[in-house]
């Protein structure tokens, strides 16, 4: 039995999700997804690692389908909702999906690729579940390969993320451990359910603990005020886009309401950001306002949770923090040599939560592990005082400029203490005679700013040789659906 089933089996009547006013224990998730897994078996009796895409909004049906195809030993495959066709297909075909699974809302969407690719469609609101016959479910391996996540594909075409039953347990134990997470906790999901943020630290965190998991239909800054001012959540997780909204909606209050959510959120038990770089000025304006120092993390699809700011002790703004319990984290140069302390390196993680391989692109699996078996992450890190700090990802922020390497996050983390600037990117863009330069792209706050005269600031604040040499304003930066800036995107702007 997988050891979220037992453990929820142990805790059938605590509240485990509240979706669109509706509230479900534990065993009501163990009846549903013990329902939906008899009808993807069929007649067979282990579904032996199929694939299974489903396209199903966040709520109680998204995790009893994702919990039914683990339970039938099928390999989850979940679709970005906001996805456009183009892209959904592309998940679809690269996993061989078999059977593929879509919420009411989705359905006509994904019909043109039924007749197209001749899978088995289950569309939830034509289900009649009188009709289900439950059966005897497989008893599983953790060994078993458990779902495929894409990767966000910001510098490159996306790569399906293999994790078995092992790796998630071992990514949500040490989550469970480290945030000392129990089944008094209550959490508000916001995050889109196809990444490793929603999936593991939200819901599989909250789930393993005996926690409950609350689902918001929709965002926005004020719906999620509202859901707080209620009592209820002690938890929260968000990306940084996130916050900064919720800065912005709670700036606009009257004092009074200002007051009424700062009182809410300081009875909060944790607060965590992840899934982008955390600017230092919206983690001080979230203390400001939640009392909260927000806990900053650093993940990726392949390792779950790496390493971390701790629960109990300093959180470090600018840092991502140590090294989780269970996880090893080293940082090595382009000869793949550790670094002296102080020095810049790639992160590379060896742990239970890696992953086990690229969905059917072996040569890639094997250029990104070491021979000792390192997980080569792309990151860019220094340790200073023991805690990491990230410059940037080495084929993005990384800019390589006249014999330098040039940390682009530090550039976008002095730019915004400049009050004319709202937000940031910073890249580098092909340069004959310096290899890359460096080049900036703002939202301002004042539409008449001056770039000579910002230009003038940032040399007062470092090196010139780090200072952009390109500016451009815009309304706002291309970004995926987990936040990130998609750099790439960016550059094209400055041709």
């Amino acid at each position: 039995m997988l050891k979220l089933v037992k453990n929820a089996t142990a805790k059938a009547e605590n509240q485990a999700i509240i979706s669109n006013n509706q509230s479900y224990n534990y065993q009501d998730l163990l009846n549903s997804s013990h329902q939906f897994a008899s009808l993807l078996l069929e007649n067979s009796v282990d579904l032996n690692e199929t694939r299974i895409a489903y396209m199903v909004s966040p709520g109680f049906d998204y995790v009893s389908v994702q919990w039914g195809i683990w339970r039938a030993g099928g390999i989850a495959v979940p679709l970005c909702i906001s996805y456009p066709l183009p892209s959904l297909q592309y998940v679809i075909e690269d996993t061989m999906a078999k059977i593929v699974i879509a919420g009411a809302e989705y359905a006509e969407i994904l019909r043109p690729l039924v007749a197209e690719n001749g899978f088995r469609f289950i569309v939830l609101a034509e289900v009649d579940a009188a009709t289900i016959q439950l059966k005897k479910l497989p008893n599983l391996q953790s060994s078993r390969k458990a779902m495929i996540l894409y990767t966000s594909g910001t510098t490159n075409l996306p790569k399906g993320v293999v994790t078995t039953h092992a790796n998630i347990e071992a990514q949500v134990s040490t989550l469970v451990k480290s945030w000392q997470w129990s089944a008094k906790d209550h959490i508000l999901c916001i995050l889109p359910l196809h990444h490793v943020h929603g999936i593991i630290n939200v819901i599989s965190c909250a789930l393993w603990s005996g926690a409950t998991v609350e689902f918001l239909p929709s965002f926005s800054a004020d719906g999620v005020f509202g859901v707080f001012r209620k009592g209820r959540i002690n938890i929260f997780m968000a990306v940084p886009t996130i916050y900064c909204k919720l800065i912005s909606h709670w700036e606009s209050l009257p004092a009074d309401q200002q007051k009424q959510i700062t009182d809410t959120l300081a009875k909060f038990r944790l607060m965590v950001s992840g899934s982008a770089a955390l600017p230092v000025l919206v983690m001080e304006k979230w203390k400001t306002i939640s009392t909260h120092t927000l806990l900053e993390r650093y993940g990726m699809t392949e390792i779950g949770m790496g390493i971390s700011n701790p629960y109990e002790a300093e959180r470090k703004a600018g840092y991502i923090g140590k090294p989780l319990t269970g996880v090893k984290a080293r940082l090595v140069d382009e000869n793949n040599v550790v670094v002296k302390r102080g020095q810049a390196g790639e992160i590379q993680i060896k742990g239970k939560n890696v992953f086990l391989e690229y969905w059917n692109k072996p040569e890639e699996t094997q250029k990104t592990f070491t021979v000792d078996g390192w997980f080569k992450t792309g990151d860019v890190a220094v340790v200073e005082k023991g805690y990491y700090r990230i410059l940037g990802r080495d084929s993005i922020d990384i800019i390589k400029s006249g014999g330098y390497k040039i940390s682009a996050l530090e550039i976008e983390e002095i730019l915004r203490t400049n009050a004319a600037i709202e937000d940031c990117s910073v890249v580098g863009i092909p340069n004959e005679e310096w290899g890359e330069l460096v080049a900036a792209a703002i939202i301002v706050n004042h539409p008449n700013l001056d770039l000579k005269a910002l230009n003038t600031w940032i040399r007062e604040k470092m090196p010139s040789y780090k200072t952009p040499r390109q500016y451009i304003i815009v309304e706002e930066l291309p970004r995926n659906a987990m936040g990130k800036v998609t750099k790439n995107d960016l550059k094209k702007l400055f041709n």
